[in-house]
């Protein structure tokens, strides 16, 4: 006889695309006793965890499922727990559910469900739009709809590193976005700070990041991966458009990066507690010239060093009376060390929603990678 973590992972390897949540609640409540689940996905903008099947929208900060969520643990308030679904660093969302008698045991086991859920979920997005409709507050535009299709996602992590990121204007950014891979230990991180307004400008990141990831997947070296990138971005527009980017390749094993900066976003490593700018050298943004070179450059982090990557969207976020700044900006990360790095972008967006009141006028990006040491 089949044990019921079994039956449950068949039921959701044989259920529709869009209906793995209405099979998994029917196995579970069967083989648990488990009533009310529900899975609360989180938004594009990070700030509401949405129903996918009835219910009202989460947005409060200290609610459990929040807890659950950002802690990444299991919530118990009350007759409801809280579980988070997580498929390899990817946070996707809660799931929401009343034990039945054998609360334990079916604490246990439902975590381990919600991580199956988790990986069917993203499994399951090749071949429905369900899950990406819920998870939506309001509508995007064509240009933002372009640019989430684009990302890798956003969080990852594996024993050596953590790492997320975020867009804002989340349901109507254009232009500046990220790219990641991981290969043979090494992670490469790529930071777009795209030039234009709407279509245009998504279709110039877009343009830049099939490039990239073209002669990475070729297995060429840094610089050349920028060279190709260039190359095709001037064949198109002949100059008349480019866009900065930050090309990484971190060394898992030893700390070790090497990097290409084409006119690139902004970068500070947190160290123990300070803030350090990572000064580069300034090369040629992709697209301005047609035979540009590019140059890598090294420097390494320490175990426990927290890399922050910004485009020109957060430092220049304004306001009628100044612009939010490199020194706020110091201060802001400095105080991200107790946070993972999905919340410290998502903090780091919220603030400086906050301080101009409202939606960011210019795109932004943050990413935050945290390199916690080599492999064992």
């Amino acid at each position: 006889m089949a044990d019921r973590l079994t039956v449950v992972r068949r039921a959701l390897l044989d259920a529709p695309a869009d209906r793995l949540v209405e099979c998994l609640a029917e196995t579970v409540t069967k083989e648990y006793a488990v009533t009310d689940l529900e899975l609360l996905l989180v938004d594009y903008r990070l700030a509401t965890l949405v129903p996918l099947l009835d219910g009202s929208p989460v947005s409060r900060p200290g609610d459990p499922a929040w807890r659950s969520f950002d802690h990444q643990s299991h919530i118990v308030a009350g007759h409801v727990c809280y579980v988070p679904v997580t498929a390899r660093g990817e946070r996707i969302g809660v799931l929401r559910y009343s034990p039945g008698p054998d609360a334990e045991t079916t604490r246990e086991d439902l975590a381990e469900i919600a991580t199956m859920l988790g990986h069917e979920l993203q499994a399951a997005a090749a071949g429905t739009d369900r899950y990406a409709m819920a998870a939506r507050t309001r509508r995007l535009t064509l240009a933002a709809e372009m640019q989430w299709e684009l990302l890798p996602g956003r969080s990852r992590s594996r024993p050596s590193f953590s790492l997320a990121g975020q867009l804002e204007p989340s349901y109507a950014v254009h232009g500046d976005s990220f790219d990641w891979a991981e290969q043979d230990e090494r992670l490469y991180l790529t930071v777009l700070n795209g030039h234009g307004d709407g279509m245009d400008a998504a279709l110039l990141t877009a343009l830049a990041t099939y490039a990239l990831r073209n002669a990475r997947r070729a297995g060429l070296a840094l610089a050349d991966q920028a060279a190709l990138a260039d190359q095709a971005v001037f064949a198109q527009h002949r100059g008349e458009r480019h866009l900065e980017t930050l090309l990484l390749e971190l060394d898992l094993r030893t700390g070790r990066m090497q990097a290409v900066d084409a006119g690139s976003p902004r970068m500070m490593v947190l160290r123990a507690g300070e803030v350090l700018d990572q000064p580069l050298e300034a090369q040629f943004p992709l697209g301005m010239f047609e035979t540009s070179e590019y140059t890598p450059q090294s420097f390494v982090l320490r175990p426990g060093d927290r890399l922050f990557v910004v485009s020109d969207g957060v430092f220049d976020a304004g306001r009628p009376n100044g612009r939010y700044g490199e020194s706020a900006l110091h201060r802001f990360v400095r105080r991200t060390s107790s946070l993972a790095p999905l919340q410290a972008v998502r903090s780091l967006l919220g603030e400086l929603q906050a301080y101009v009141g409202g939606e960011l006028d210019d795109d932004a990006v943050a990413v935050c990678l945290d390199w916690t040491g080599p492999p064992e």
